[in-house]
């Protein structure tokens, strides 16, 4: 009697990811009715849905991998952010000669994450990175954790939501004083396709082989079926990278680079106007690459739809694997998630995108700001780890 309960409850789990994954199916084919636009809507979500599962699968969170090598010298977490890198750079760089044979000519590539060059680059870097380390995560693996259960990472996302409101009224004195005049580099610009992507490939192999130094040799997990292989043990980060960085490769060349901080932007962005609270112009934001915040004027939006995809096919991951354990957590966790999107939300915003948007897209195609970004967000997660047990939120 016990074992058929056991197996009943076992069975149940298994059949709403099921589910999950055949309404997800349904909704992708009824989206593309053949125009240019619902094509992009149902490559949205399946990216969305694909990207989702891989951040389940492999733990692919920003944070989590640098607290590991931070506080126990487990680098293989970075290893596979780097491995997503490099994967990505090969990608985007052959890609960028469809669309701009000539990197020299003054023009950037359509759309790619590269942005300006500025102290306030360095600020919302660092913010962000703070924000990580207090709120326990970056935006896109709060997504993900909501598919598990975690339910106090909807006060992280609400906290980002105020950050960028925040940060609407912040922007237009930064970008006076900084960002107006700060320069854009882009590495083919100057060093050609080939220059930038040595340069990019040496600096991610050298990062690799620095990290390798502390890496220990683990057992392998014992596979017994492709049902344990995909949804027993977690899968190595480097898979999780490698596939990443193919995705982020396709989702450029079919719609726009991998990004999740747009339609928060967004949704930001439409409250905070209908309410009043925007200055009537804000200069100069529309017209620079990233994750493009807009006033919503229709329900649908890619990046909607990829958050979308990415939130239901972690659920239906973390279901399948046994990892979806509701928790709503403690006051403090709440606290501490408001208060660590707040500084998520407004460093997104000034930097442009986040560690998906501004790190990975940006670095994949040689923007100077990926890396700025990369270094000072994690300065300020090693700050935040730091702060933590002095705010007892450790």
């Amino acid at each position: 009697m016990t074992a058929s309960i056991s197996s009943n409850r076992a069975v149940l789990p298994i059949t709403l990811a099921g589910l999950l994954a055949l309404a997800l199916l349904a909704f992708i084919w009824q989206l593309s009715d053949g125009s240019n636009q619902s094509r992009a809507f149902s490559y949205s979500l399946a990216s969305g849905a694909l990207f989702g599962l891989l951040l389940q699968r492999s733990r692919f969170c920003f944070f989590c991998v640098t607290r590991d090598f931070v506080e126990r010298r487990v680098p293989d977490g970075l290893l596979g952010l780097l491995a997503a890198l490099a994967v990505g750079t090969l990608g985007y760089h052959a890609v960028f000669g469809a669309f701009l044979p000539d990197p020299s000519g003054g023009r950037l590539p359509p759309d790619a994450h590269i942005g300006p060059l500025s102290w306030v680059l360095v600020l919302a870097a660092t913010v962000f990175g703070l924000g990580m380390a207090i709120s326990g995560s970056c935006i896109s693996a709060h997504l993900y954790r909501l598919g598990e259960g975690h339910f106090a990472s909807l006060a992280a996302l609400a906290g980002a939501l105020l950050g960028f409101a925040l940060g609407f009224l912040s922007w237009n004195p930064l970008y006076l004083a900084a960002l107006q005049e700060a320069p854009v580099l882009w590495l083919p610009s100057k060093l050609g396709y080939g220059g930038s992507l040595f340069l990019q490939l040496i600096l991610l192999g050298a990062l690799a082989a620095w990290l390798l130094r502390y890496r220990q040799a683990s057992s392998p997990a014992q596979v017994r079926g492709l049902w344990s292989l995909l949804f027993g043990a977690r899968w190595p980060t480097w898979i999780g990278g490698v596939l990443i960085g193919g995705l982020a490769v396709l989702a450029y060349f079919r719609v726009a680079p991998l990004g999740v901080t747009a339609e928060l932007g967004s949704l930001a962005r439409t409250s905070a106007d209908s309410l009043g609270w925007l200055p009537e112009r804000l200069e100069g934001l529309d017209g620079f690459s990233g994750c493009a915040t807009v006033i919503k004027e229709t329900l649908l939006s890619n990046n909607g739809l990829f958050v979308i995809g990415l939130v239901v096919a972690a659920w239906a991951s973390a279901l399948s694997a046994g990892d979806f354990r509701p928790n709503s957590g403690a006051p403090r966790d709440w606290l501490r998630g408001l208060l660590g999107g707040v500084l998520l939300g407004w460093g997104s915003l000034l930097a442009l995108g986040c560690t998906v948007g501004t790190l990975l897209s940006g670095v994949m195609a040689g923007a100077a700001s990926g890396w700025v970004f990369g270094l000072f967000c994690l300065v300020g997660t090693v700050l935040g780890l730091k702060l933590r047990p002095l705010l007892r939120l450790g």
